[in-house]
């Protein structure tokens, strides 16, 4: 491709309020717009550096450092492709939607590729107060799919085991959604009963059935122009199910004791920890039902699957749980919260987080706090996962010392521990 049309393709990207580069085949960038000088951080060069060196602080392309490499999948693809990475940006680590696509000469060949850059709010990659919190591949996994389906109308189906977050989720969704500034409304379906259910979703009328001495609003109605979130969807009545089929169908429903049609403008986000194929199959849940609420699955990763991500997490957790306190774990208790099974997954870690804040009297959690089941009880096989975990930190600190530029003190900073800490753990992992 000749180079005379770098300038029209730069000035392209200068019109663009998205961050964008200009590379060539090679990863080297040869412009960036301002949205993305002010996004990556402005006082640095640019222009003939390699993309993965500003957004990663890699000294070799993404799928040799663990990302996936959009660059790479467009050459084999031959089309525009889309992924999500965790970028360094002006402020810090946060995850982003990379799109980039190819620019092809006149024979056909891809010669440049634009990169446009979306920032991914609900998500941070380092310890944050808010947010989904994580960087393991099972969660950045859950993260693509949260993010390509957050902008749909698509009916979301959060599968997962109790206590992964799925709420939290669900929330992220409408957050990231054109939903986002009207209400986000969610219903615990366990334990309602067929009436009280009906009555929660659709309203009632005066009148409709005993003790209801007045007319109230449904939550359905509640949603409106936002999202409504059925957690624990499995637990629907059967009855209550054909109900909520004709209303994903139609658009409308009824407020008990009412023969007025109403019309809903809700986007819907379900939740279950429950086998719902099984018991579509044993007749406990409808098969049109399903299909309607499965149009896209998303699974949400164990604890045990992601836990790479205990750290981060605790910090995340702590802040919210002991606000103002600035508490920080032991080395050793994070170590035994490491090696932690976690059948209830983060609200599990979140609850012996609070337990523990509340034991301290200083400002350093330790090993005493910990309820017994985490000092010695259900902890993950010793045969397979201490080796797998110190395999797991030996990676990640590789990593880190390989990309890391600045000194070993800026390293223990920025990864939160002490620089005797840092010392240590490098020498135990030589060993």
């Amino acid at each position: 491709m000749s180079s005379a049309r770098l300038p029209e393709l730069a000035s392209f990207i200068d019109s663009q309020p998205e961050p964008h580069i200009l590379c060539d085949r090679e990863y080297r960038v040869l412009a960036a717009n301002a949205a993305y000088r002010r996004s990556v951080g402005e006082n640095q060069v640019f222009v003939g550096r390699t993309c993965f060196d500003i957004s990663h602080r890699f000294t070799a392309p993404c799928d040799q450092a663990g990302e996936t490499c959009p660059l790479k999948q467009t050459l084999r693809s031959g089309q525009r492709e889309r992924v999500l990475h965790l970028h360094q940006t002006s402020n810090g680590e946060a995850y982003v939607n990379i799109e980039l696509s190819p620019i092809r000469d006149g024979e056909g060949n891809i010669g440049y590729f634009i990169e446009k850059m979306e920032p991914v709010a609900v998500a941070r990659g380092l310890s944050h107060a808010q947010g989904l919190v994580g960087r393991a591949a099972a969660f950045q996994r859950m993260l693509g799919m949260v993010a390509r389906a957050a902008p749909s109308e698509a009916s979301v189906l959060l599968l997962g085991e109790s206590g992964t977050g799925k709420e939290l989720v669900a929330k992220a969704i409408h957050d990231a959604s054109r939903r986002s500034e009207k209400p986000f409304v969610a219903v615990d379906c366990s334990g309602l009963t067929e009436t009280l259910f009906e009555s929660e979703l659709f309203g009632h009328e005066r009148g409709a059935f005993t003790g209801a001495v007045s007319r109230a609003v449904g939550l359905v109605e509640a949603a409106g122009g936002g999202t409504l979130f059925l957690d624990e969807v499995g637990d629907i009545p059967l009855l209550i199910q054909v109900k909520l089929l004709r209303l994903l169908e139609t658009g409308m429903y009824r407020r008990v004791g009412s023969a007025e049609p109403r019309q809903a403008d809700i986007r819907l986000v379900s939740a279950t920890h429950r086998d719902l194929r099984a018991m579509v199959e044993s007749g406990r849940f409808r098969q049109d039902l399903y299909f309607r609420l499965n149009t896209f699955p998303i699974e949400l990763p164990a604890l045990r699957e992601r836990s790479a991500d205990i750290p981060l997490l605790a910090d995340s957790l702590l802040a919210r749980v002991a606000a103002g306190r600035n508490l920080q774990l032991a080395e050793d208790a994070m170590e035994m919260l490491c090696r932690y099974d976690y059948p209830g997954n983060v609200r599990e870690l979140r609850n012996i987080l609070e337990r523990a804040s509340l034991l301290c009297d200083g400002e350093t959690i330790q090993t005493p706090h910990l309820p017994e089941e985490v000092r010695g009880g259900r902890a993950k096989q010793a045969a397979t996962v201490p080796a797998s975990l110190k395999e797991l930190e030996r990676q990640t600190l590789g990593i880190r010392l390989a990309h890391h530029r600045g000194s070993r003190k800026a390293l223990a900073l920025e990864l939160g521990i002490s620089e005797r800490t840092l010392y240590r753990r490098l020498k135990k992992l030589e060993s």
